[in-house]
C-alpha cells in the first residue's frame, strides 16, 4: 500500500484517558508517524484527570493542530469512544482505539489501515503482550502471558492472522461501529466483548492480525489487579445476561473458583470441602513453578499467586453480577448520538 492510498484513507484515533500524566506524551509522539502517514487526527477524551494530563495535552495541541482534547464526564473508556466518535467522526473512514497506558510499535496504524484496506476487514484486533517492570508487575505479566493467567486465549498466544469473533481492539470501520450503536455504556468492563458479540451478529467480520501488536504494562499490586479482574468478572457475567452468550470452556473453568475458595470453609465440618480449593491451588503453583524451572523465570512462583488473584477475582465478580438483583437496563442513550 502506497503512502497516497494510505493518506486517502481518513482515521480518527481515539486515546480515552484518566490520569496518565507519566505516559500520555509518549504515546501522542509515538504516533506522530500515522498522523505523517494518513488523513488522521488523534483525540484524546479525558475523564477529568488532576495529575497534569490536561495540561500536557493542551501544550501538543497547541503546536499540533491533528491532536485534540475532549471531555469525557461519564469517565469511562466506552463513553470516551462513543463521544469522540460522535463529536469527530463525520467524514471519517476508521476509528483506531489506543490505550494511553499502552506501547505501540511506531507504524502500528499504517498496518491496521493496510490490513483493513487488503481483508476488507470491518474491524482489526491485534495480539497483546504483557510487560512488567517491579517484581509484581513481572510476575503478573508472566502469569497473563500464559495460559495460567489467559486461558490460551488466542490474542494473548500470538496466533497467525486469521478470522475471528474476538480479540483486542485496535480498528473499526465507523460506519459499522455507527451501525451498531457503538460501545454499550452500561458496561465498565468488556465493553469489546460485548461490541464483538453485535459485530459479528451483524453480520461484520473482524481480523485478528499477527503484522502488528502493542504492548500492555498490568497492575502493580494485588488490590488493584483483584479490582480489575472483578470488574472483568462482572462484565463477563453481564455480557450473559444480555445476550445469552455463554462463555468458552476455557472460561467457565475459572467460574468455580469462587465457590470452591467459599466452600473450603466448610472444612471446620467436613475436611474434605477443602479438597477443591486445594486442588486449584497446588494446580496454579505447579504451573508457577513449571515456569520457573521450564521457562527459567524466577518470577513463577510469584506469577502463581497473580493468577490465584485474577482467578478468584474473575470469579468472584462473575457470581456477583449473576446473583444480583436485576434492575431495568437504561435505555441505548449514547446510540441516538453516535449515528449523527
Amino acid at each position: 500500500m502506497t503512502n497516497d492510498e494510505r493518506g486517502s484513507v481518513r482515521c480518527l484515533i481515539v486515546i480515552p484517558c484518566l490520569n496518565e500524566a507519566e505516559h500520555i506524551e509518549g504515546v501522542i509522539e509515538n504516533l506522530g508517524g500515522a498522523l505523517d502517514d494518513l488523513d488522521a487526527q488523534i483525540v484524546v477524551a479525558d475523564g477529568g484527570s488532576t495529575d497534569g494530563t490536561r495540561a500536557i495535552v493542551a501544550r501538543i495541541a497547541t503546536a499540533n493542530p491533528k491532536v485534540s482534547l475532549l471531555d469525557n464526564p461519564k469517565r469511562i473508556q466506552s463513553a470516551a469512544v462513543n463521544g469522540a466518535v460522535a463529536a469527530c467522526g463525520n467524514d471519517c473512514d476508521y476509528l483506531i482505539r489506543i490505550d494511553a497506558h499502552g506501547d505501540y510499535p511506531r507504524d502500528y496504524c499504517q498496518i491496521l489501515v493496510e490490513e483493513a484496506c487488503v481483508t476488507d476487514a470491518d474491524s482489526v484486533v491485534v495480539g497483546m503482550q504483557t510487560v512488567g517492570f517491579g517484581r509484581f508487575q513481572k510476575a503478573t505479566a508472566l502469569a497473563q502471558n500464559s495460559k495460567l493467567g489467559n486461558g490460551g486465549s488466542r490474542h494473548r498466544t500470538g496466533a497467525a492472522s486469521h478470522w475471528t469473533d474476538h480479540g483486542h481492539h485496535a480498528l473499526m470501520r465507523i460506519s459499522a461501529f455507527r451501525q451498531i450503536g457503538g460501545y454499550d455504556e452500561t458496561f465498565q468492563h468488556n465493553e469489546d466483548a460485548e461490541l464483538d458479540f453485535r459485530l459479528n451478529k451483524a453480520g461484520y467480520r473482524i481480523w485478528m492480525t499477527d503484522k502488528t501488536s502493542m504492548v500492555y504494562y498490568p497492575r502493580t499490586r494485588v488490590i488493584p489487579l483483584f479490582r480489575q479482574y472483578f470488574g472483568y468478572g462482572r462484565g463477563r457475567a453481564r455480557n450473559i445476561l444480555k445476550h445469552r452468550a455463554w462463555p468458552s470452556l476455557r472460561q467457565m473453568i475459572p467460574l468455580a473458583v469462587a465457590p470452591v475458595t467459599a466452600g473450603a470453609l466448610l472444612a471446620v465440618m467436613n475436611w474434605a470441602a477443602v479438597i477443591p480449593f486445594f486442588a486449584w491451588a497446588g494446580a496454579c503453583i505447579a504451573h508457577g513453578a513449571w515456569l520457573a524451572v521450564g521457562q527459567r523465570n524466577p518470577y513463577g512462583p510469584l506469577a502463581a499467586l497473580s493468577a490465584m488473584v485474577m482467578h478468584l477475582a474473575w470469579s468472584a465478580g462473575f457470581w456477583r453480577e449473576l446473583l444480583a438483583p436485576r434492575r431495568p437496563e437504561p435505555a441505548y442513550a449514547q446510540r441516538r448520538e453516535i449515528a449523527r
